[in-house]
């Protein structure tokens, strides 16, 4: 299916590329806890919501 240099190549590239975003995400974690503060806030509102959503729906359709 794939040849032996394809093989190496897609190995090589998934570790390279796991290695520069891992790089990049510790240079910047300072940043991001303080440009980013109350989204988990906002990402607790959106699951409730669905939630709700949900139960709703489960609820009209009995």
């Amino acid at each position: 299916m794939f040849s032996k240099g394809q093989m190496i190549f897609a190995a090589l590239f998934a570790v390279t590329f796991i290695v520069a975003i891992s790089y990049a995400f510790i240079r910047e974690k300072a940043q991001h806890k303080k440009n980013y503060k109350g989204v988990v806030w906002i990402l607790l509102g959106f699951l409730l919501f669905i939630a709700l959503l949900f139960v709703l729906k489960t609820y009209l359709k009995s």
